[in-house]
């Protein structure tokens, strides 16, 4: 019997930290990962609960299953349903910030998962199930904001613009993209755009310590707010960077997966014994 963890009870996750459950949830979790993944039990993390979201990835929205602990979100690829994931992708949910999306044609109760490193969208099969993770997600980064102490993340990544969504650069506005003319993203806005327009990169901060690709409105803009901030500092301090080559910007994720049917999510702490 499925039963949804009731948000305004307090101490429920405290009390599954030490369960047998709890243990043997993340043990198949860990097991379904195999050795693409990491290691996924250390002391006081408990698995929340889990399900099939539709991620918006660069080329086309695709499965992914999700998991939600009380500190970190986990997804991967379906390779075969509640048996096989790969890909494993761990986000901490102190970085995390969400931001509902209003419907829009086929897309539908979406919200965005925000990070310094990386945001994307995903979609839920019904509004229900998504107002059911949103409160599950923000509750865990509530619980583990105020025990740590720490603030919200205030800068977060662009989300990037689906492949689908951008037939010209978005820059030039001229240059039309086909089989030999790729395309691009701009690592600060998410644009897509032109090899010739996204020529030059820039480090920015939170997402990596090497230069990524920008476009080149982004890349004049914050050349501009760099050199403001460093008057008086030496100019080949963080100095930005000029490549023509690809930043390797595919998206990790854009690989087949099985056809699996979204079931239900199952959120966990809160079970009662079947009558």
């Amino acid at each position: 019997m499925r039963v949804w963890r009731k948000m305004g009870e307090s101490n429920k996750l405290d009390d599954e930290v030490n369960s047998e459950a709890n243990a043997r949830r993340i043990q198949m979790v860990e097991n379904c990962f195999g050795s693409s993944g990491q290691p996924l039990y250390v002391p006081g993390r408990v698995l929340v609960g889990e399900g099939v979201l539709t991620k918006m990835c660069r080329k086309r929205p695709k499965a992914r299953q999700f998991f939600l602990f009380n500190d970190i979100l986990v997804y991967g690829n379906i390779v075969i349903g509640k048996k096989k994931y790969n890909k494993q992708h761990l986000i901490p949910l102190e970085e995390v910030q969400l931001q509902t999306l209003e419907d829009n044609g086929q897309y539908r109760n979406g919200w965005l998962i925000r990070t310094a490193t990386k945001s994307f969208a995903v979609y839920a099969a019904t509004q229900t199930e998504k107002q059911e993770w949103m409160a599950h997600i923000n509750k865990c980064i509530e619980d583990l904001l105020r025990k740590s102490g720490k603030k919200p993340v205030e800068t977060h990544a662009a989300v990037w613009v689906p492949d689908s969504e951008a037939n010209i650069c978005m820059h030039c506005k001229k240059t039309q993209f086909t089989m030999l003319i790729r395309r691009h993203h701009c690592r600060n806005c998410g644009a897509v755009v032109c090899g010739p327009c996204s020529s030059k990169k820039f480090v920015l901060a939170g997402q990596s310590t090497k230069p990524l690709r920008v476009c080149l409105d982004c890349y004049d803009s914050l050349s501009s707010m760099k050199r403001e901030e460093s008057k008086g500092i030496s100019a080949n301090n963080n100095k930005p960077v000029t490549s023509p080559e690809s930043s390797g910007d595919d998206d990790s994720d854009d690989e087949e997966e099985s056809k699996d049917t979204h079931d239900q999510p199952k959120f966990y702490g809160d079970e009662k014994p079947e009558k």
